[in-house]
């Protein structure tokens, strides 16, 4: 084990060395003939096959494009672990200290400030340019059929994932082909800057990743090859964009049969290869195993030398040393359900009194709540007096809301002095249990609550350690709907799905106009406690215009005004 870490760590070191090496590319020379040190030039990478792959592999990764991108490594293809994640700028989670989320929460996302999300447009059509690159230029490659056919795949593989990154938060987005533009190009054609609609885009985007899909092996070998994309990956992708693709967002109503039916066929592909299973060693462990198991289908992998953001201090309540960080909402620890599978409700004494017994076993996984047992005591977040609370230490970092994260958190790993040790869980972006999600939602959609829907939600709600009741049956279509909701929202809370389920069902002006509710717990005299919800962060506001993300500003700009701005910004 300790031999293939070094190798890891020896191919990222390599791989170090050519991040900025896609910046030569189509640059001009300076009359100094300066050659850089800091770089691999591009006729080293053509002639050197070792380093034409390293140059491929690097594509998964990215550059920081902005503050705190990356916190001890380069930032992978999605915003995972970074300080604020995706799900505080829903209804799963708010920011304790903003970190640039609540201007998106608030409702004051504009071109000229769009918070922690600014940077996808950038990142996005920079990975595009330096895979056309690759790609254009791999037949000058001294290597094997076998291997041009497997990087093109992978090339492939992540110009779609960009496209989709673009697509799921612009809508309409320019397609490149395999074009690369050079310095001293004429960028005065607005051909160059015309946007495609979004059903053009998603089949393009289909379409490429149906020829990855059919370049890339099954399995990759061994560790060595972790993190690299598969043929799962590349179909699981394709079950997200089709999913998507049907929605009511994307579809402009939800009764286009056909494009649902081909959504589900898309996951079926994926439940087919035989190659993944819901993992059965508890919940939370499925994101805190070393390597890979048996659901994941794609992930970006850490170990104690390429580490990223330290997430038991980042989020860990305020007693214990932590930075608060995402701190989960009374709005969603209101959804998990009671253990029986029915609804919690406060008008319900027994739930009112004892709000946080005898729920789905995801909820003692995922939130760290009043009570809970943490690192050898039990959680404080009522007043007086509450170690988690306001009157505790680093009173500074308590949550707004009342609750502290525990899903991703290892408990084995230091919440302080966690520099050298802490930053080593995988971020997982397709596992199997979305692509039963994906297939329950689009069969139901396309034929209605059959039996395959029922054992594609059930599989889930029936996983050693959450052992949730089956769903009850002759639930009608619309009923099915709404279960297959509630279950995303819980099985993949915190995963950054929820942002694109509200928009893309079209409910986020129900969702995200709902205020960012945590909750007080009073510590009475006679020692029993009392709950009055609040709101943890005021004003907290959606409007249509807020379905796409507007393009940056500069990136306006800089096309001379010719790129068409997203509506209404």
């Amino acid at each position: 084990m300790r031999k293939t870490i070094n190798n890891q760590n020896r191919l990222r070191t390599k791989l170090g060395i050519l991040i900025l090496a896609v910046t030569l590319v189509g640059c001009e020379k300076d009359f100094l003939e300066v050659n850089p040190t800091d770089r691999v030039s591009e006729v080293a990478i053509l002639q050197d096959s070792t380093l034409f792959e390293a140059y491929v592999i690097n594509r998964y990764l990215g550059v920081r494009l902005g503050n705190k991108e990356g916190d001890g490594s380069v930032p992978g293809f999605g915003r995972g672990f970074e300080y604020a994640m995706m799900g505080t700028l829903t209804d799963e989670a708010i920011y304790n200290n903003d970190d640039n989320t609540w201007v998106i929460q608030q409702g004051q996302l504009s071109p000229e400030n769009t918070g922690i999300l600014g940077t996808f447009w950038g990142r996005s059509y920079r990975s595009i340019r330096e895979v056309n690159y690759a790609l254009q230029n791999i037949e000058e490659v001294e290597m094997s059929k076998s291997s041009k056919e497997r990087l093109t795949a992978e090339l492939k593989f992540i110009r779609a994932f960009r496209y989709h990154d673009l697509i799921r938060n612009y809508g309409e987005v320019v397609l490149m082909g395999d074009r690369i533009s050079e310095l001293g190009d004429d960028f005065s054609d607005p051909e160059l800057f015309e946007k495609s609609s979004i059903e053009e885009s998603l089949e393009y985007v289909i379409d490429e990743l149906n020829d990855a899909a059919a370049g890339l092996p099954l399995n990759n070998s061994g560790e060595w090859e972790e993190g690299r994309a598969t043929q799962g990956a590349a179909l699981a992708l394709k079950s997200r964009l089709l999913l998507y693709a049907a929605s009511p967002l994307y579809n402009n109503d939800n009764s286009d049969s056909q494009k649902w039916q081909r959504a589900a066929d898309a996951a079926q592909d994926v439940m087919d290869l035989g190659n993944y299973s819901l993992y059965q060693d508890g919940y939370a462990n499925l994101f805190l195993t070393e390597g890979s198991n048996s659901e994941i289908i794609f992930a970006r992998y850490y170990n104690i030398n390429e580490r990223h953001t330290a997430l038991e201090i980042a989020n860990g309540p305020n007693g214990y040393g932590g930075w608060g960080g995402q701190v989960p909402l009374q709005n969603l620890v209101d959804d998990y359900e009671m253990a029986d599978g029915s609804e919690f409700d406060w008008d319900n004494p027994e739930h009112a009194n004892a709000p946080y017994e005898d729920r789905d076993p995801r909820f003692y996984e995922s939130i760290l709540f009043n009570g809970a047992d943490y690192r050898g005591r039990e959680v404080e977040t009522f007043t007086p007096g509450g170690l988690d609370s306001q009157d505790g230490p680093d009173n500074w970092n308590t949550s707004k809301s009342g609750y502290y994260l525990r899903k991703f958190i290892n408990e084995d790993l230091p919440i302080q002095n966690p520099w050298e040790v802490a930053g080593t869980q995988n971020w997982i972006y397709f596992r199997y249990a979305e692509i039963l999600l994906n297939y329950a939602e689009a069969q139901n959609e396309a034929s209605g609550p059959d039996e395959s829907v029922y054992n594609a939600v059930n599989q889930i709600r029936a996983r050693n350690g959450v052992d949730m009741p089956p769903l009850p049956s002759g639930l009608s279509q619309d009923e099915m709907r709404e279960a297959i909701r509630q279950e995303r929202r819980i099985e993949l809370a915190f995963e950054e799905h929820r942002f694109y389920d509200v928009r893309r069902w079209k409910i986020a002006m129900e969702t995200e106009n709902e205020p960012a509710y945590g909750i007080n717990i009073t510590k009475n005299e006679d020692g029993n406690l009392s709950y009055e919800r609040k709101t943890a962060l005021e004003g907290r506001s959606f409007e249509e215009q807020h379905y796409w993300l507007p393009i940056p500003r500069e990136e306006i700009q800089s096309s001379d005004d010719q790129l068409e701005q997203n509506p209404h910004y």
